[in-house]
């Protein structure tokens, strides 16, 4: 009850604590923009200008706010935040929007005004006193020109050209950053367990120890794969983005490219396992080769031969290892 306690209603605030927290919450939104614009003003700088602009229009608005605490209850602003206020609608912190797309940052921001503004007028709505309502409703109308202003700022300067060499930007980037390393580990992850698995199965016909093997080969494979390309390239100088996350990437997918034709060796008939394993190779070679048409612009028949050649290569080495 007392970490309640510590959290006030929306409703208990004095006209002075909502225009305090009106006024934080706008200097909270100003920084929020200019991390945006930070964070991508060396691959989007149109879009970076966009946010400065807009921490400039949030810069003016707590200014006015400033004046109208001043002319109404002097120099002595509370300090009340959006997290003292039970129920008060939440900004994300920037580390969690700094994973997300061009797209979704720009969304992100237009929700933010959605839900100030939706906030305040719900506030308005819900308050008897005239002074406060009015205040609320100042505040809701404020809200809802910073999203005019927002529209007025992206048309003027992110023209259609700007727009697609961004998109093309940041297509490159999510193929750098995420495709490229996942395809390598899924490449990884389903071809080079083809001959500990199969040289397995043939060898012993048990499944349980086959499905042990290929859990091992294909855990080992990722968490190998995840940091050597992570300690490889830190992205600085190549443009391929954080480490971390191409690691990520890589691992997880070489770990899942080994899975994929281990898990059927949890069916315990031995030779409807392997077929089903069989089966599932098949599809995981086609789906590698259609992902480096897809994202790497590699023609399809060349990729399918590269792959499947290879893949049915290893496979067959395993299973002759194995049948010997």
């Amino acid at each position: 009850m007392r970490f309640f306690s510590q959290r006030r209603h929306f409703r208990d605030l004095t006209e002075q604590e909502i225009l305090s927290l009106a006024i934080s919450s706008e200097e909270d939104d100003g920084r929020i923009y200019r991390s945006y614009a930070e964070q991508l003003r060396a691959e989007f700088p149109a879009t970076a200008v966009v946010f400065d602009e807009m921490a400039a229009e949030e810069d003016a608005h707590r200014q006015r706010l400033i004046e109208m605490h001043r002319r109404r209850f002097g120099e002595v602003i509370p300090l009340i935040r959006r997290e003292h206020v039970a129920g008060y609608y939440a900004r994300r912190p920037v580390w969690l929007v700094q994973n997300l797309g061009l797209e979704k940052i720009r969304a992100e921001a237009r929700a933010m005004e959605r839900e100030a503004e939706r906030f305040y007028l719900m506030a308005a709505q819900s308050s008897s006193d005239a002074g406060t309502r009015k205040l609320l409703g100042d505040l809701a109308a404020a809200e809802a020109g910073h999203q005019h202003r927002a529209g007025s700022l992206e048309k003027a300067h992110l023209d259609d050209e700007t727009l697609e060499n961004e998109a093309e930007s940041a297509h490159r980037q999510f193929v750098l950053t995420w495709v490229q390393p996942g395809l390598a580990g899924l490449m990884d992850g389903s071809v080079s367990t083809l001959a500990p698995i199969f040289a397995t199965a043939f060898a012993t016909q048990d499944t349980w120890t086959t499905f042990l093997v290929g859990l091992a080969a294909s855990v080992g494979a990722g968490i190998s794969m995840g940091f050597t390309e992570a300690a490889s390239d830190d992205g600085q100088l190549s443009g391929r983005g954080s480490p971390v996350k191409r690691g990520i990437s890589a691992g997880v997918m070489t770990t899942l490219g080994g899975l994929g034709h281990a898990l059927p060796y949890l069916i315990p008939h031995f030779w409807t396992a392997t077929i089903t394993a069989m089966v599932v190779v098949f599809i995981e070679l086609w789906a590698i080769a259609w992902i480096q048409n897809r994202y790497m612009q590699t023609p399809f028949l060349r990729a399918a031969f590269q792959v499947v050649v290879g893949g049915a290569l290893v496979f067959a080495a395993g299973a002759i290892i194995g049948g010997g």
